[in-house]
């Protein structure tokens, strides 16, 4: 008997250490290092909901201020001018950042794939957001954060970004995947829309939302392992992310390279909103 408590419990130890890994961080730990000078804590809700209520000592970045939206809309600006708008909000590559959201996982999922792309050496996500938050009777305010500017210095990790010439090249390659993160009804074109309406030919669907569990938290490794393993997304595969302005795509992109070890995951930055407005690309 005892012998078998003590394999559980090392076995129990190892999957906490696996999960570990993972870049969400709980209520209860970011309590642990919210003082610490070199944490900052990043909203990624949408001005007009941090003005409303935001968790204390939140900074506001909206992350539609970090795209040049040409020659489509969402795309990145270059790296010096997101570095300046990062410093000039008190970020720095050096930091220890988390971020939330409200709770989809768009948002925060979008400024962890900016950041980490920067050079970021330590980004993480709230789990749980703000219902986490409230939920532990922790303080918010409608008080705007003090901010202390900063310098950003960029180390642009450039194999996370993939353009359109790259998409076209590896489409059909059967070592390569192309995952739409969008809805199924986006996918399908069963959704009114102001674009062309369809998929990049060749590409799968697996909805964003489907990595976070019913409280919005990341849903568990053996979880997550399951998920992608149904569609075909498997770790020896090159696994190429977007959605319509891959927006959505970063928290799916975390949850492969952060939970489940994926060596090899990018996101088409462009996303289907590049592809589709190009009249040569056939949309399906």
């Amino acid at each position: 008997m005892r012998k078998f408590l003590v394999v559980a419990l090392m076995l129990f130890i190892g999957v906490q250490a696996s999960w570990a890994q993972a870049d969400v961080i709980s209520v209860k730990d970011y309590l642990k290092i919210m003082k610490d000078k070199n944490t900052i804590l990043i909203s990624a809700r949408k001005p007009a909901d941090y003005k409303k209520v935001h968790i204390v000592n939140a900074v506001n970045i909206n992350h539609k201020d970090l795209y040049n939206n040409e020659p489509v809309k969402s795309m990145l600006k270059s790296p010096a001018e997101i570095a300046k708008i990062l410093g000039s909000k008190g970020v720095s590559e050096s930091k220890n950042i988390v971020i939330y959201d409200s709770g989809t996982g768009k948002y925060s999922g979008r400024l962890y794939w900016i950041l980490k792309y920067m050079g970021a050496k330590n980004v993480k996500i709230l789990d749980g957001h703000m219902d986490a938050w409230k939920a532990a009777r922790k303080p918010v305010t409608r008080m705007p954060s003090k901010v202390k500017p900063t310098t950003f210095t960029a180390n642009v990790n450039k194999g996370m970004n993939v353009d359109l010439a790259y998409v076209k090249k590896a489409k059909g390659n059967s070592n390569v995947v192309l995952v739409d993160t969008r809805s199924p009804e986006e996918f399908n074109g069963t959704k009114d829309s102001k674009i062309r309406k369809g998929k990049i030919p060749g590409s799968i669907n697996l909805e964003f939302k489907h990595v976070l569990n019913s409280k919005k938290m990341l849903k568990s490794k053996e979880e997550l392992a399951k998920l992608f393993k149904a569609k075909g997304i498997t770790a020896d595969k090159e696994v190429i992310l977007f959605c319509e302005t891959s927006v959505r795509a970063g928290i799916v992109y975390m949850a492969l390279v952060t939970a489940l070890d994926y060596p090899n995951v990018k996101v088409y930055d462009g996303a289907y909103y590049e592809w589709q407005s190009i009249a040569a690309n056939k949309v399906k």
